[in-house]
C-alpha cells in the first residue's frame, strides 16, 4: 500500500540550527551507548507507564534508538528525506502503541540526555536547535500514525501455514495474514513471535503479493538471535505470528530504467526474489541481470529456484559467484564481479545483502558511473541489512 508523506507545518531548521545539531552530536557521539542507557534510565523513571511497551532486554531496543537519532541528524538538511524517514518511524511505531501523549516525554528525556552527556559544550542555543528538530520530527510522526490509523490495523495476526529448512540455518516460512495485508514486492516486515513479546524483527517477504494472501520470508538463525532462532527452530505450521506495517521504497516503481541489475548476497535474496516475481506480474517489460553470491558454493542460496524462474522468462539472466571456495564458474566477491561484468550505469541497480557488501557494490557501481539515485536498498539498520 502506497502512503502519502506528510508535510510539516514547521520552518525548515536554519544553516546555525543545523550546525549546531550536528557538533553536539559529534561530541557525544563517543559515550552514545552510554546516553542511550541514561535516555531509558530516565524515561522509565519519570514515565512508568511506558515501560510495558518495551520488551524486557533493552540492549537492541537502545541500538534502534542509536540509529535512528543519528540517521535524523544525517538528514536534518534535506527535508524531503526527512519528512519520509520520519513517516516511516511514525508508521512502524503503532505496533509499539505509541501514542501522542508520549512524545514530549521521549523529547524531554532524550534533550536531558544530551545535555548530560555534552557537558559544557551544552548551551542555550543548542538547546533549542534541538527543541525545534525534535518538534519537527514528532509531529511528523504523530500525524503519518494518525493517517496511518485511519486506513490499516497497527498489527496483522498471521498463521504459519508451511516452512521448509533450506539448510545452513535457513527456513522459509510462509504466513496467512487473518485480514487483508497490502504491500508491495522488495518491502520488508516487522515480525513478532509468541515467545519473544515486544521484540520485533525485520525481514523482507520473498515473493510478490499472491491471490491468497500468504508471505515467504527466508530467515537466517544468527548468534544470540532470539527471533530468528525462534523462527527457525522452533515455528511450526500453526503457529501465530504479528506483522507490522510494511515499510521500505525498493520497489519497482523506484525504477527509471528497463534494464535492472539486481544483487542479492545470502538472504538477500529475499526482497530480489520479491522483485523479479513483480517483474513477471507486469508482463516481464524489464531487462534483469541477477548476481548471486556466496563464500562457498553450498551457500549459494536459492540458485536453483532462480535458474527455474530464468528457464521460464528470457528476460532474466543469472550468474552466481564465489568469494572463499575454487569451483567451476565465477570466482570473486560481488563487487568486484559487478565491474568486471559492467558497466550499468543505463540500470537500476537492486542491492541487497550483508551491509558491507551493499556499501562496497554500490561505490564500484558508482565509480563505473551509475547514478547514486538510480542505485536502491533498504536502510542499513533493516532486514537483511542487520541482524538478528
Amino acid at each position: 500500500m502506497r502512503t502519502r508523506e506528510p508535510e510539516t507545518a514547521e520552518a525548515p531548521l536554519s544553516d546555525e540550527e543545523i550546525a549546531l545539531i550536528r557538533a553536539s552530536v559529534s561530541v557525544v557521539e563517543p559515550l552514545a551507548a552510554d546516553m542511550t542507557v541514561y535516555f531509558y534510565a530516565i524515561l522509565f523513571a519519570r514515565y512508568p507507564e511506558v515501560r510495558p511497551m518495551f520488551p524486557p532486554g533493552m540492549d537492541a531496543q537502545r541500538g534502534r534508538l542509536l540509529r535512528a537519532l543519528l540517521r535524523i541528524v544525517d538528514l536534518v538538511d534535506e527535508p524531503e528525506h526527512l519528512v519520509r524517514f520520519c513517516g516511516h518511524l511514525g508508521r512502524d511505531h503503532r505496533k509499539f502503541g505509541t501514542l501522542a501523549a508520549h512524545f514530549p516525554a521521549v523529547g524531554e528525556c532524550l534533550l536531558a540526555s544530551l545535555a548530560r552527556y555534552a557537558g559544557s559544550a551544552w548551551t542555550a542555543d543548542i538547546a533549542a536547535a534541538w527543541t525545534k528538530a525534535y518538534g519537527v520530527v514528532a509531529q511528523v510522526m504523530i500525524s503519518t500514525a494518525e493517517e496511518d490509523e485511519a486506513v490499516r490495523p497497527a498489527v496483522w495476526p498471521a498463521t504459519v501455514v508451511h516452512r521448509v529448512s533450506r539448510g545452513h540455518g535457513i527456513a522459509e516460512i510462509t504466513v496467512r495474514p487473518h485480514i487483508p495485508y497490502e504491500y508491495s514486492a522488495g518491502q520488508y516486515v516487522s515480525l513478532e513471535t509468541p515467545w519473544f513479546p515486544k521484540q520485533w524483527r525485520y525481514y523482507s517477504a520473498a515473493n510478490a503479493p499472491r491471490a491468497d494472501g500468504t508471505l515467504t520470508f527466508h530467515v537466517r538463525a544468527v548468534a544470540d538471535g532470539t527471533v530468528s532462532g525462534a523462527l527457525v527452530h522452533r515455528a511450526v505450521v500453526g503457529d501465530v505470528l504479528r506483522l507490522g506495517s510494511p515499510m521500505g521504497d525498493m520497489t519497482l516503481d523506484a525504477a527509471v530504467h528497463n534494464d535492472l541489475l539486481c544483487v542479492a548476497g545470502g538472504t538477500g535474496l529475499a526482497p530480489i526474489r520479491a522483485l523479479i516475481e513483480d517483474v513477471a506480474r507486469r508482463g516481464g517489460q524489464h531487462q534483469v541481470d541477477l548476481f548471486l553470491g556466496a563464500r562457498t558454493g553450498a551457500e549459494l542460496y536459492g540458485v536453483n529456484d532462480m535458474l527455474r524462474m530464468a528457464q521460464r522468462h528470457h528476460w532474466l539472466t543469472i550468474r552466481g559467484a564465489v568469494s572463499h571456495e575454487h569451483i567451476p564458474g565465477i570466482r570473486g566477491s560481488l563487487p568486484d564481479v559487478l565491474a568486471e561484468y559492467g558497466p550499468w550505469h543505463q540500470h537500476d541497480v537492486f542491492l541487497s545483502g550483508p551491509a558491507a557488501m551493499v556499501v562496497s557494490a554500490g561505490e564500484k557501481l558508482t565509480l563505473g558511473g551509475t547514478l547514486p539515485e538510480h542505485i536502491h536498498h533498504d536502510p542499513f539498520d533493516t532486514p537483511v541489512l542487520a541482524t538478528p
